[in-house]
């Protein structure tokens, strides 16, 4: 067992690089009390939509120790997911390239499980939980407090090196490790290309997103019908958006990933118009079993497409 915070953390970080992360960091259990306001605002505005579970639990997703009895440290750890490939037909419906490989979910999950396992046997026994986009828990902001980057204005982090194309997880531990001293500055400075490109102008502000807005919202997280004068503006998307992220100049420059389980699934890439278009249920279990695409589910994907009929390629 080590003693040794530094050593401690530092063996946490390697170990976490050898699973397949591109960063982690470690901050202190606190009440994020300096995110309070801009999260009751954005809820009192109603711009969560029908994403009833973020009004939930706010002492939770502001405090780690609520979730976690005796939390003492949130590790947070970034993976990059953006891919060498594009579609390739033209014409085909687009899907945010988060979805082009496994369920990102089962992915970090399973490096998060191993990464707790060998804190527990290698550096000390400890009560833990992993999070990846589950739970109350504010991942981008602690991604912060640990030093992995800062907040764009298109709401998402951005790392100096890995850019914005990154899934983020959390371990929350009630063990004692040496913290990031030196929160990484907003390099956003005067640019708003997300802010200026996205098509239906949900970015209302920086940082802030109006999801009623959102073609992410709308075409995967909406229980209701995409309302018609946001049609025109869909611009081909069937599952998400990456509009905001494509013009960014952070993302101009990043490799891509070199996780197998994140890289496009067999097949999916080739896809065209038609095959989307003649996509039948069982087909579509057997394509997107285990895939990020199963959220939105078969007949929300079939309805999406119905609406991409003001797209009208080159």
């Amino acid at each position: 067992m080590i003693n040794d915070l530094r050593h401690r953390s530092a063996e946490i970080k390697i170990k976490a690089c050898e699973l397949g992360f591109e960063a982690c960091g470690i901050s202190k259990v606190r009440s994020l009390e300096e995110e309070r306001n801009s999260l009751e605002s954005w809820l009192s505005e109603g711009m969560n939509g029908s994403m009833d579970y973020m009004a939930r639990n706010l002492d939770m997703r502001l405090d780690p120790s609520k979730i976690v009895e005796g939390a003492k440290s949130v590790i947070s750890v970034l993976i990059n997911y953006y891919p060498a490939q594009k579609q390739h037909d033209p014409k085909a419906p687009i899907i945010s390239k988060y979805a082009y490989g496994k369920d990102y979910h089962f992915v970090l999950k399973d490096k998060l499980n191993i990464l707790l396992e060998f804190i527990r046997t290698e550096i000390a026994p400890c009560n833990g939980r992993l999070f990846v986009d589950s739970a109350p828990v504010l991942e981008r902001a602690w991604a912060k407090q640990s030093g992995l980057g800062w907040i764009g204005k298109h709401s998402l982090l951005i790392s100096k090196e890995h850019g914005s194309f990154v899934f983020l997880g959390e371990l929350i531990t009630d063990l004692d490790l040496e913290y990031e001293t030196e929160i990484v500055a907003d390099h956003c400075g005067s640019c708003t290309r997300c802010m200026d490109a996205c098509p239906t102008k949900a970015i209302i502000s920086p940082q802030v997103i109006d999801a009623r807005k959102c073609i992410s919202y709308l075409t995967i997280e909406s229980k209701e019908d995409i309302p018609s004068e946001y049609h025109p503006q869909l611009n081909n998307r069937i599952f998400g958006c990456d509009i905001c992220q494509d013009v960014c100049p952070w993302n101009k420059k990043i490799i891509p990933t070199q996780a197998e389980e994140l890289k496009p699934t067999e097949g999916l890439l080739e896809m065209t118009r038609s095959d989307w278009q003649n996509l039948v249920k069982p087909a579509y279990r057997k394509r997107f079993t285990n895939s990020s695409i199963e959220r939105a589910g078969y007949n929300k994907l079939m309805r999406n497409f119905q609406h991409l009929a003001f797209f009208n390629p080159g």
